[in-house]
This record gives C-alpha cells, sequence and structure tokens, in this order.
C-alpha cells in the first residue's frame, strides 16, 4: 500500500512538473538553465532563444531569433565572449543576475541589474525583448533587466532608439564585425535628439551619414521609412527624454532594420509566400548618402555626372579642387548678404535638408512667420538666403523662361491653327465640286 501511495505521488508530481514546463516555455525560473541545445519560444511563437553559431562561425552564442527564419539572430547576447564549445549554460541567479557559465563554471557573461526580486525569472516576450523580473510582478517600469536596453544590429517593433535620460543608459545599434562574428563592427547608428531630431550613422568617431531632421511624417533623407498601412516610424517625447520607434499597424506583417557590416542600413520586410526577407530600402547605399560629401553649400544628386553642384547663388570655394572631383571644401556665396539692402530667399523642395542640430525651432510658427522673423533677426537660416541682387537674377532667369515658353507655345498654337485651316478650306472645295460637276455635253432642257 505504501508503495501505491508512493507510485501516486510520483506520478502527480511528474505531471505538475510536465504542466510547468509545458505552460512556461517562455520562462526561464532560478531553479531551471538551459543548456546548449535546449531553447525556450515567447508565448506567441514569434521568438526563440538559445545557443547558436552565426553564419560559418563555428563559436557559441546565446542569441534571439526569428521563430519564422531561424538563421535571422536579432540579439546577441555574449557578443564579445564567445563560448568556445556546445558545454554552456545559462540560468538566472538567485538575486535575478542572467548569466551565461562556460564548461568549466566560469562566468562568462551576465546582466547587470543593480536591484533584485523575490522570485526572479528570466521571461522572453513575444516583442522579443528578454527580461528579467520579479515572477508575480509583469510591471514594464519594475523590469530588473530587458534586452532592448541593449541593441545589437537590428531595430524592430517594440524597441527604441535614444538615451533614457532618467536610467541614462544609451539605446543605439552597433553593426556585427562580419556576418559570421557579432562582436561589435565599426558601425553606429544613434538617435541625436539636438535640434530637430535625427539619425546619424558613425564609423568610429567619424561622421558618415545622417537622416535629415524628423518632420512629424519622417526624416528627409530616409523616404522609403514613411507611414504606410503596415507599420510607421515615429519619434516620440516624454519624460524620459526622446526616442525612435516602429509602431506595427498589423500583426501579421514582420519587418526590421539592420546595420550591417559594411555601414548600410537595410530595411527588411518578411514575404510569407517565398518564405524569406526582401529588401524595402536602405541608406548610406551612394554618394549622396555620406554626409557633407559635396561639402558646405553643396548640393548631391545621384541623377548628375558628377553628383556634386552648389546651391544657387552659389560657386565653387576652389575651382581647380572642383574641377578634380574634390568637392570636400564646398560652395561660397557668389555675392554677399547685406541686411541694409534687405535679402530674400530661395525656397528648395525634394531634398535632405541640412544640419540642424545647432539649431532651435518653434512648433507654434508656420512658413510665414519663420521667413519674417529670420529677416528681422538677420540670422538662424531656414530657406536659402540669398542677397536680393541673387534673387533678381534667379526672377530674371525664370522670367526668361517663361518668355521662352509662352513664345514656344503661341508659335505651336498658331501653327496648328493654320493647319487645321488649310485643311478646312481643302475640303471645303472638295465637297464644291463633287457638287457641282463639270459640263459633259448632253442636251439640256429648256
Amino acid at each position: 500500500m505504501e508503495g501505491f501511495s508512493f507510485t501516486i505521488v510520483l506520478f502527480w508530481f511528474s505531471l505538475f512538473s510536465i504542466l510547468i514546463i509545458a505552460t512556461a516555455i517562455d520562462t526561464i525560473m532560478a531553479t531551471q538553465s538551459i543548456r546548449d541545445g535546449e531553447t525556450i519560444v515567447s508565448a506567441g511563437g514569434s521568438f526563440e532563444l538559445g545557443f547558436c553559431s552565426p553564419g560559418n562561425s563555428k563559436n557559441r552564442y546565446v542569441g534571439i531569433w526569428y521563430k519564422i527564419s531561424t538563421t535571422t539572430v536579432v540579439w546577441v547576447a555574449n557578443r564579445e565572449i564567445p563560448l568556445l564549445d556546445s558545454s554552456g549554460v545559462m540560468k538566472v541567479t538567485e538575486q535575478g543576475i542572467l548569466t551565461i557559465l562556460n564548461g568549466n563554471g566560469s562566468i562568462i557573461w551576465s546582466s547587470n541589474s543593480t536591484r533584485s526580486a523575490q522570485n526572479p525569472v528570466a521571461v522572453l516576450l513575444n516583442s522579443g525583448n528578454l527580461v528579467v523580473r520579479d515572477g508575480n510582478d509583469n510591471n514594464p517600469d519594475s523590469f530588473l533587466w530587458q534586452s532592448f536596453d541593449y541593441p545589437c544590429d537590428t531595430f524592430f517593433p517594440g524597441m527604441n532608439l535614444g538615451r533614457d535620460l532618467k536610467t541614462g543608459i544609451d539605446r543605439y545599434l552597433s553593426s556585427w564585425k562580419s556576418k559570421d562574428d557579432p562582436s561589435r563592427g565599426d558601425f553606429t547608428l544613434r538617435l541625436d535628439p539636438r535640434g530637430f531630431p535625427q539619425l546619424v550613422m558613425m564609423k568610429k568617431s567619424v561622421e558618415l551619414f545622417r537622416s535629415g531632421p524628423w518632420n512629424d511624417l519622417g526624416f528627409s533623407g530616409m523616404p522609403f521609412l514613411k507611414p504606410n498601412q503596415f507599420y510607421k516610424f515615429n519619434v516620440v517625447f516624454n519624460d524620459h527624454g526622446i526616442f525612435y520607434i516602429i509602431e506595427p499597424l498589423t500583426s501579421t506583417f514582420v519587418t526590421r532594420l539592420v546595420l550591417n557590416p559594411t555601414g548600410e542600413l537595410q530595411h527588411f520586410f518578411w514575404k510569407d509566400r517565398t518564405h524569406e526577407w526582401d529588401v524595402y530600402g536602405s541608406v548610406h547605399s551612394d554618394n549622396c548618402d555620406s554626409f557633407a560629401f559635396c561639402g558646405p553649400n553643396g548640393r548631391c544628386n545621384t541623377g548628375n555626372s558628377p553628383e556634386c553642384g552648389c546651391l544657387m547663388g552659389f560657386v565653387p570655394k576652389f575651382q581647380k579642387e572642383w574641377d578634380v572631383a574634390d568637392w570636400s571644401n564646398g560652395c561660397v556665396r557668389r555675392t554677399d548678404l547685406d541686411c541694409q539692402k534687405g535679402d530674400g530667399f530661395l525656397k528648395y523642395s525634394g531634398i535632405k535638408l541640412p544640419d540642424v542640430r545647432n539649431s532651435s525651432f518653434d512648433r507654434s510658427m508656420n512658413l510665414e512667420e519663420c521667413r519674417m522673423s529670420t529677416i528681422k533677426t538677420d540670422g538662424q537660416d531656414i530657406y536659402i538666403r540669398m542677397a536680393s541682387s541673387e534673387i533678381g537674377k534667379v526672377g530674371s532667369g525664370r522670367k526668361k523662361r517663361v518668355r521662352y515658353i509662352a513664345a514656344s507655345v503661341t508659335l505651336i498654337v498658331m501653327l496648328l491653327l493654320g493647319l487645321s485651316l488649310a485643311w478646312y478650306l481643302q475640303k471645303k472645295n472638295k465637297l464644291k465640286r463633287q457638287g457641282n460637276p463639270k459640263d459633259d455635253g448632253s442636251p439640256k432642257d429648256v
């Protein structure tokens, strides 16, 4: 009887354990660990966490990847310190620290939480965020640690880029060293909040690309990131700071931004029909994406050869350099400004706006109020400010073009009218001849 009772107890204990495991496949408790070959999956089945070897690497890393595409790793924990074999273990300490241990039991990586919890657990959320929290507290503000605070090369819905003013954490993308090595590469992408917020790409300490300022619809230098029916990109202002986010408008559309090892920022979306990623757009893929490629007051256009030219009213600073395709010193004004004689503005459309990190802005102003304020203060240029004589040249040139166009249109209209009149007269004469045939000599009635 005692043996039978023990069997019953063991059966229910085993069943209870199986139920716990089955209902918590997204969770690592302090009494559990994940070994190489084991994984946890987010509750909605979107993401999976486990040990992996990116590309052709033989090293082992703890990473998070899309469940639909197991080779697409979006986050790596121990990116700087890989495991050399498959003996790694990941666990949560009783203090709420996430750790990775090698085969010798030495910690090679750990999270950096400064707080503790009574019942700490690590949970892979369906957003792809790995969080450490108290098992009884789901409040995001109470998380002890989260992977979204430490992005790698990938940005996707649920994440945000920007510095948290309360925690001091700066969330930015950093490229992999290569497709086989997830350690930090040479390129970073940050949200710069100065002036109008904009994204800035750096190669180590050298600025390579900027997105242009945020205008409440998108970045002027990244037109493929405009809102659509699937998602929208946004810059949010709150008590914690200024952040760039992706807001999904449908749960069926999977998208991500990747800063690749060569410094190209690519926008991917998942195609269910072909089960592969498609590139929707990219930046820093040509010379005009490079920061200050044409120098001060220069204008870059990939449709031109060469790409660089000066803005209207400006000339190359050093013509000899310009003639040998060295545009780094840019352009200077052909005519100096003279506030006493009056200046004006020339509007440019369809271009990436200039760098405005050292500018201030007033959201209550419209364009006309801004123009008048700029004239009065003799500074803070928004449009291209030009001497009145240059504005006159532009206006004169435009008037000449208008006159040429008007003359051409008039000539064409007169030609068409002449041809129409000739055709009408010819048709009329033909009909007249058909109605009055020549005398054929036959007798006529008298």
